[in-house]
């Protein structure tokens, strides 16, 4: 029997730029790419070193919108899975899964 998904809410493949800001109480600064998102969550590629359980706050860039201004959300959520993958020449980055508990929309000043 096939397995069925079981997550509450649907995820939006979406590669978006990314900086992880802030783990627990440390300002970080690394960047990487979402793979997927949804209202409850973020996958996400970054060479950051977090930890399960961990707390974070990031920033997803969105694509600028039709008034050509460029938008951010800044989100807090808490890490919930990581996994790491190493190529044998180059390290590929971690994928990690955060919960999005808050957000808010930032617009980028110019």
């Amino acid at each position: 029997m096939p397995l069925r998904d079981q997550r509450k809410n649907q995820r939006y493949n979406l590669k978006l730029p990314f900086e992880l800001v802030r783990t627990g109480s440390q300002l970080v600064g690394k960047v990487g790419e979402t793979r997927n998102l949804s209202s409850g969550g973020v996958l996400f590629t970054s060479d950051a070193d977090v930890y399960v359980g961990q707390p974070i706050e990031f920033m997803i860039t969105l694509p600028t919108s039709a008034h050509g201004v460029p938008v951010r959300l800044r989100c807090v959520g808490k890490v919930v899975r990581t996994e790491k993958t190493e190529a044998e020449e180059t390290p590929i980055p971690s994928s990690v899964a955060a919960t999005l508990e808050r957000f808010e929309f930032v617009r980028v000043k110019e």
